[in-house]
This record gives C-alpha cells, structure tokens and sequence, in this order.
C-alpha cells in the first residue's frame, strides 16, 4: 500500500464514473450498455459542469470549429485540456483534448507525452469501469502506434505499448504485452522502464515470486530506485516476511525526500517490529 501511494499519490486524477449511456442517446456511436466511446464520455463530461463553465466551454468548441489554421487548432486544444484538468478537475477529456493536440501536431515528443497519460492512469485503475478503462487503453494504444511510426526505434514507446494490453484488456491474448516489452528486454536487459512494467505484469496476474525476482535485478543494476525499492518492500509485507520487508523500508529512507511519506514508512517499520 506505501508503494502506490508513493507511486501514484501525486498523480491520481479525480474520480470519473462512466453512468450506464443510454440506448437511445442519439448521435453517439454507443453500442447499447457495453462500451463507451469519446462522444459519450464528453457528453457524460458537460453535465457536471454549471452554466458558467458551460458557456465557457462553447466558446471554446467553437473556437475549434472556426479554426482553419494548424497552430490555432493546437492553441484551443492545450486550451481546452487545461479547461478540463485545471479548472474542471475531470481527467479523460483533459487527456483527449491532449491526445487531439498531439496527432494534430504529430511529433514523436507530443504523441508519446499524450500516450503516457493515458497508461498513467490506466496502471492507477483500481476497480475501476472497465468500459473506460479499455476506452483509455484505445486511446494510448493508438498513440504510441503513431510515435512508432515516426520513431520505431523508441524502445520506451514499445514498453509503453504493451503496458497498453497488460493493463488496459483490450486483447484476446494476453501475452501480446508481455512480449512487446520482453523484445526490448532481450536486447537491453538494463532497461529499468521495460522492467518495471514486466514486474507491474507480473503483480497483475498474481505472480509475486517473479514480481519479486525482477525487483530485485532492477536494484542491482540502480540501487537508488525507490519504486523498486517500495515495491520489494511491500511485496515482502504481503507474504509476511516482515523481517525483510523491513530491511527494504529501512533501504526506502534515505532517498525519501517528502517528510510525511517518510513518517508513514517509519511508523509502518515500528508497526512491523513489534
């Protein structure tokens, strides 16, 4: 539980529930209560909003409509995503409006920035709807599908394309992920990105022993990872060791740098020991 909300703590959006779209919702491309598609989600989106902000997000629509000229679009776009995540606090149409910007603009950096967004979130889904977290995966999917086009030797575009299928059930065949990423582990078995994501693979199907092996490779090679360090921790709490759980929280101290996070690892070590 330490590791997550280190992990994830600073980067949790506020909760988004998908309601059930209607059958008769007219105009979106909804197939009757089992998936959602962008329409809905933005439609879903406006009705929490009160009639201020609403008429703020029509001129700003509209701008998009009126906009014949590259950069005028991608103005009203960023606009738009920080309408959504800044003032709305609303995290899928901040990261479609994100995601629009970038394959607009169409550069490897913007088309991986949007993409990274999305798996974010998705590697955070507790629980979560699982119509909006296959809508998610879609989207980030497609984003890096199009920054390795531009790139197709960006190894962390491919990690970040099977994390798309590790986490976001958008395959038949699970495995897709697991070897997307495991080609660029056989290549370069540094790379602590491609790792990472086959120990959150691991963690997904249960497979704690190999979770636990693959951490411990990746503080070998960076012994001043805190994720992998937090991760071992925990993972050795679960299986109640604790004392090796508390020899990896004791390693976790020194490169802690947020006081109250340090306290809440402490506490849990004293917890631990008694």
């Amino acid at each position: 539980m330490i590791a997550v909300i280190f992990i994830y703590g600073r980067r949790v959006p506020k909760k988004y529930n998908i309601p059930t779209p209607p059958t008769n919702n007219v105009g979106a491309n909804t197939s009757a209560n089992t998936e959602v598609n962008t329409d809905s989600i933005l439609q879903i989106s406006r009705r929490q909003l009160s009639q201020e902000q609403s008429t703020r997000l029509a001129m700003l629509e509209n701008s998009i409509s009126r906009g014949d000229v590259k950069d005028q679009k991608l103005k009203v776009y960023h606009q738009m995503a920080h309408f959504w995540g800044d003032s709305i606090g609303l995290f899928p149409p901040y990261a479609w409006y994100e995601a629009e910007a970038a394959r607009l603009e169409n550069s490897e950096k913007s088309l991986t920035f949007a993409a990274q967004l999305f798996l974010s979130s998705l590697q955070q889904d507790q629980q979560a709807d699982a119509q909006l977290t296959k809508w998610k995966a879609l989207q980030a999917r497609d984003l890096f599908e199009r920054s390795l086009k531009i790139n197709p030797n960006n190894d962390s575009s491919k990690v970040g394309l099977g994390g798309c299928y590790l986490f976001g059930n958008i395959s038949s065949t699970p495995m897709e992920g697991i070897n997307l990423i495991r080609e660029v582990t056989q290549r370069d078995s540094t790379n602590v990105y491609a790792q990472m994501m086959l120990v959150q693979g691991s963690l997904v199907s249960g497979q704690f022993d190999k979770a636990i092996t693959r951490l411990q490779s990746v503080n070998r090679m960076h012994p001043d990872n805190i994720e992998a360090i937090l991760l071992l921790a925990d993972l050795y709490e679960r299986n109640n060791d604790k004392a090796t759980a508390i020899s990896w929280y004791k390693k976790s101290l020194p490169f802690i740098k947020k006081a109250s996070l340090k306290e809440v690892i402490e506490k849990r070590i004293n917890d631990l020991s008694k």
